[in-house]
């Protein structure tokens, strides 16, 4: 199995080292210190890791992230470099905690650059980007009133990731495992599928 959450952590960083601070980023308000601040507040600050996903305590996140985000920026992608500190859940589940998130953050940053171009993956890369998108679909579209599948690109291999609700729709998703995990996790805009 390929581990996605070492390799796109140091390529995020590289390329968070070689931009600077004050670039965009496809985090709508965020700059490149904001997604490096909020990477590390989750690995590091479990105490305001929380608003993340828990609406009301998330002013007390954002006063956390911002703090970090104001520190010196080259000392801030050194500390995500160095990965969660020793005592952090996040340090035993790396790869699953991991993986993905560093993977979609490090395609915001690229894809928010003038004139991106999408990555030529390796074929194991890829195949563990499949595998991800058949594990998270069912979670990540459980809003969606449509049937959902997804055909991959070059395999010509499907998944079928949601049944319709009454009066849904029916969707086919066809595009590289990459791009479908773009679509996955919100960056429909910016994510190079056809939806028919």
């Amino acid at each position: 199995m390929t581990r996605l959450a070492p390799t796109e952590r140091a390529n995020l960083c590289d390329l968070l080292e070689l931009l600077g601070p004050d670039e965009p980023t496809l985090c709508a308000g965020w700059r490149t210190r904001d997604l490096a601040a909020h990477l590390v507040l989750r690995e590091g600050r479990l105490d305001a890791a929380t608003g993340i996903a828990i609406p009301f305590l998330a002013p007390w996140t954002k006063r956390v992230q911002d703090g970090i985000a104001g520190g010196d920026f080259r000392r801030l992608v050194r500390r995500l470099r160095t990965g969660p500190p020793i005592w952090s859940p996040l340090r035993l589940f790396e790869e699953k905690a991991n993986g993905v998130e560093f993977f979609i953050h490090h395609e915001d940053v690229r894809r928010a650059q003038p004139e991106w171009r999408p990555r030529e993956l390796a074929q194991p890369l890829d195949d563990e980007l499949w595998r991800q998108v058949k594990r998270l679909s069912k979670f990540s579209l459980r809003k969606e009133r449509d049937s959902v599948d997804f055909v991959r690109t070059g395999s010509g291999e499907r998944h079928h990731a949601r049944d319709a609700a009454a009066g849904g729709a029916s969707q086919t998703i066809t595009g590289p495992s990459s791009e479908l995990l773009m679509y996955l996790f919100g960056r429909r805009d910016h994510a190079l599928v056809e939806v028919s």
